[in-house]
């Protein structure tokens, strides 16, 4: 059951020209902060399309998409994020829309409210609008509307609080130029840093290379991401956890910090869940592999709907 807090009204755009007033009851400064309250996508409408790269591998060398196996797979990952604390809510689940698992895609959450995406594939533009019937049923204030472009929510990284990362592809890819520069030109008159770079549209979002792991924390592939990325998360002091090309390309650097030095990662992302094992971190580990051969994987399927604040 979905549960209503006080204190946020409902609006189907609160963005001001700069001095947003932050949300009372949901919202989140960071993506390692205590997840409290998470919004995950449906399971009982997803197959597989040809919508990236591993996907479309999935598909040509014969894979064949068992969902009585994924919606087992779903089910064990909602109960790790129970099991670790955390609310669930899910969208309701409309039959055209297959990609719909992939919550983190149709919208953005931030410390003033969601922002609604603009995507890039004709399969997925209807869930921009599920999202928003989410949020109304939620009683979570929207905040903006991407217009300017295609915009996906893998590509909102927010690095710490008031700094993120923005991810584009062009036209060729899944978020545009155009979309990303709107999203900073809002985040800069709130007064963060972004940095945005461009990414080869092969690794489809930039959450597919770097992760939030922890305060000054980061899992990141250094071998498909740029060498400005890099440099710039070593200047802000953060701590670089590599993760090899081959586990990346399986989703294994596309986890979800849970806070406290607690990760939900797929079973497959054996070398970070060793890495962080070995930092005393409390590891989820579901095994989701009937659901990541269609293209995403945990930080994927989930928006951050209610972080404590760091």
């Amino acid at each position: 059951m979905d549960t209503m807090y006080d204190g946020d009204t409902f609006t189907l755009r609160r963005r001001q020209e700069g001095g947003t007033p932050q949300l009372n009851s949901w919202g989140a400064n960071s993506d390692y902060g205590v997840l409290r309250d998470v919004l995950l996508g449906p399971v009982e409408n997803y197959r597989w399309l040809k919508t990236s790269s591993l996907s479309k591998k999935t598909l040509r060398r014969g894979g064949v998409f068992e969902p009585e196996v994924a919606a087992r797979q779903h089910a064990e990952m909602v109960d790790a994020y129970r099991s670790a604390g955390v609310e669930v809510h899910t969208h309701a689940p409309d039959p055209e829309l297959p990609y719909q698992i992939y919550a983190r895609d149709s919208s953005v959450m931030t410390p003033y409210g969601a922002i609604i995406t603009h995507m890039a594939q004709y399969w997925r533009r209807g869930e921009n609008f599920r999202a928003i019937e989410t949020y109304q049923r939620l009683g979570v204030p929207i905040y903006d509307y991407v217009t300017a472009g295609t915009f996906e929510g893998g590509d909102f990284n927010v690095i710490e609080p008031g700094c993120v990362l923005l991810g584009w592809e062009g036209e060729e890819g899944r978020s545009m130029e155009q979309g990303a520069l709107q999203i900073k030109g809002w985040m800069e008159a709130e007064g963060w840093e972004v940095f945005l770079a461009d990414i080869d549209p092969y690794y489809v979002h930039i959450d597919l290379m770097v992760v939030m792991l922890a305060p000054k924390l980061a899992a990141v592939c250094l071998e498909c991401t740029d060498e400005a990325i890099v440099d710039w998360l070593k200047a802000k002091g953060i701590e670089i956890l590599p993760v090899p090309f081959k586990d990346t390309m399986a989703l294994g650097c596309n986890v979800v910090a849970l806070g406290d030095d607690r990760v939900l990662l797929p079973a497959e992302s054996t070398t970070l869940k060793e890495m962080l094992r070995a930092r005393g971190f409390t590891i989820y580990d579901p095994e989701l592999s009937m659901i990541t051969q269609g293209g995403g994987g945990v930080h994927c399927m989930c928006q951050s709907l209610r972080r404590d604040p760091v």
